[in-house]
């Protein structure tokens, strides 16, 4: 089977994650098999200036170029030590999958005159480090073609997890959370739920020093206030049908502080993170009982999917769902999506679309993806 390496760096803004990956779709079902993952933190003066990169600020081009670079020489040097670690040589891996890291996502919206989609990466840089074809920026041939660009994952979560008279969901639950419906007659449906992770981190960081709510245990200490719960879910994105996405650029610390503000008592911050938590909960339970009520299996990947108490919220709304994470189906759940960009990758080699229309809103399948060759 073809080896392929996929890398993801997600809107938490946590650090990268590299994957080493056979993978067969010769016939289905889709067969995979890691060879090896390996992570690597951002430091925290790049996740800081990654952050800073989403809002406007002085010499942004140069800024961008620099950090960049600084992301590639870490993928550059992640890829040769997961290589070295299962010990392959370059010359036997096909393709490098490669996301970038995301600072700005501005998808087709009333009010969005000129959408784009901006992954900080550098497909040749990468090439040039590692000896293997690299096939990058996948997003913004979605986009051209009338689509959110976003989410590109429904695709591989339906080669993987897809079951034929069932119907099943898959939610990943990264900085947002987004869900892949997989019908039971075959259809295909996904879009961006809302927040994910992106402000249980961001308040978790800003009142503890801790770039994460660790299994949620912060958030199971305290009690979720619902005159907040039910400011923050009157957002007007959640009431959008799909297709839609969003991201950083929309929900982020000014959006939670303004709806703080609002409030006629200060919370201690605990309870706003148990209201946090329950919001990530609520939204995904409401969006998967409106659009696949029949749902029988929810399997959830991404970094959430380590927050028992936000797994326990879900199961909690979604009586009669079994929810679990993607690792009682084979793949782990902090894998799933750098392998799914190692697919993109084959997808991209082999002329085969890689988004899913009726998810994205373009006008058509696409192949997704530039190649930039080793040499």
């Amino acid at each position: 089977m073809p080896r392929y390496v996929g890398l993801m760096s997600g809107t938490s803004l946590d650090g990268l994650d590299a994957v080493l990956v056979e993978l067969d779709d010769a016939a289905p079902p889709l067969r995979i098999d890691v060879l090896g993952h390996l992570h690597a933190p951002y430091p925290s003066d790049l996740r800081d200036e990654l952050r800073a990169l989403n809002r406007p600020g002085d010499s942004e081009l140069h800024r961008a170029a620099v950090a960049t670079r600084r992301l590639v020489d870490l993928a550059g040097a992640l890829v040769r030590s997961l290589l070295a670690g299962a010990n392959v040589d370059a010359r036997a891996v096909r393709a490098i999958g490669s996301h970038g890291q995301t600072v700005r996502h501005r998808p087709p919206a009333e009010g969005v005159d000129a959408p784009y989609t901006i992954q900080l990466d550098d497909g040749a840089r990468l090439a040039e480090l590692t000896g293997v074809d690299v096939v990058c920026d996948f997003r913004r041939r979605d986009l051209a073609a009338g689509g959110q660009g976003a989410p590109l994952v429904p695709a591989f979560h339906a080669a993987l997890f897809a079951r034929p008279g069932v119907d099943v969901a898959v939610l990943n639950v990264g900085g947002f959370a987004n869900l892949t419906l997989l019908h039971a007659d075959g259809t295909v449906a996904g879009f961006d739920c809302g927040p994910g992770n992106v402000l249980l981190d961001l308040w978790c960081e800003r009142h503890r020093g801790e770039r994460f709510d660790d299994g949620g245990r912060w958030a199971a200490a305290g009690r979720v206030d619902p005159c907040l719960l039910a400011a923050l879910r009157q957002d007007d994105y959640f009431a959008r049908p799909p297709p839609k996405s969003t991201g950083r650029d929309h929900f982020d610390a000014a959006w939670l502080d303004t709806r703080l503000r609002r409030l006629d008592v200060p919370l201690e911050p605990v309870d706003v993170q148990a209201t946090l938590l329950e919001f990530t909960a609520s939204t995904v339970a409401d969006d998967l009982r409106r659009h696949a009520p029949r749902t029988q299996h929810l399997h959830v990947c991404g970094g959430g999917a380590r927050n028992t108490v936000l797994l326990d919220a879900l199961a909690r709304r979604l009586p009669g769902v079994a929810v679990a994470p993607t690792d009682a189906s084979g793949l782990a759940a902090t894998q799933v999506e750098a392998v799914a960009f190692a697919w993109l990758a084959h997808a991209h080699l082999e002329r085969q679309p890689g988004n899913r229309p009726e998810v994205t809103g373009a006008r058509g399948p696409r192949v997704l993806g530039a190649l930039y060759p080793k040499g």
